[in-house]
């Protein structure tokens, strides 16, 4: 072989390594470039597989949060209101009193007495919440007062008044323990 044969043949060997070489590289680059974007998939996938779970976590917190306030709310009520039965069966025994103080004779005796009872128990029945309604000379309000009777009333002015009280009516903390059963003027 001669010199430029073999020239000849080492530039082609440098020339085909060089393309070999080139080829190399490139696919280095793309498995790099692979390796990349798996890498970028995998960390999206984290940050959507986090975001769930942050998601799942307020969710959690919001319910538990709305159960605490609900079962904090539900035992101030049973506290506040938890006597509502007790006094709702004592205030026929009330009202019993009521009606023997009003037919007892001022002179008589034992009306102090049975005055200094009833009393002594509404004193105590309005520590626990119970507190009258006020009915007689107002106006009608169905979420108050319950008509047994309507009257003919006398005046325009009237209509729609409160004539007399039948059975007094009681709030309990605020809330309507018993309607007030009225005659109404009409």
């Amino acid at each position: 072989m001669t010199a430029e044969a073999c020239a000849d043949t080492q530039a082609e060997t440098q020339a085909e390594q060089s393309k070999t070489e080139e080829k190399e590289s490139r696919k280095e680059r793309r498995k790099r470039h692979d390796r990349h974007g798996d890498h970028e998939q995998k960390v999206q996938e984290m940050g959507e597989k986090l975001a769930e779970m942050n998601d799942k976590y307020v969710r959690l917190y919001s319910e538990y949060e709305n159960y605490r306030k609900r079962t904090n709310t539900e035992k101030a009520d049973l506290i506040i209101n938890g006597s509502k039965d007790m006094i709702k069966a004592i205030l026929p025994v009330v009202d019993d009193m009521e009606r023997a103080l009003a037919s007892m004779a001022d002179d008589d005796s034992a009306k102090e007495g049975v005055q200094l009872i009833y009393n002594k128990l509404m004193n105590i029945l309005s520590q626990k919440g119970l507190s009258p309604i006020e009915a007689k000379g107002t106006k009608f309000d169905e979420n108050l007062h319950e008509a047994v009777t309507q009257f003919p009333a006398a005046e325009e002015s009237q209509k729609g008044t409160v004539v007399d009280v039948v059975e007094k009516g009681y709030y309990l903390n605020s809330k309507v323990l018993r309607y007030a059963k009225v005659v109404v003027a009409i």
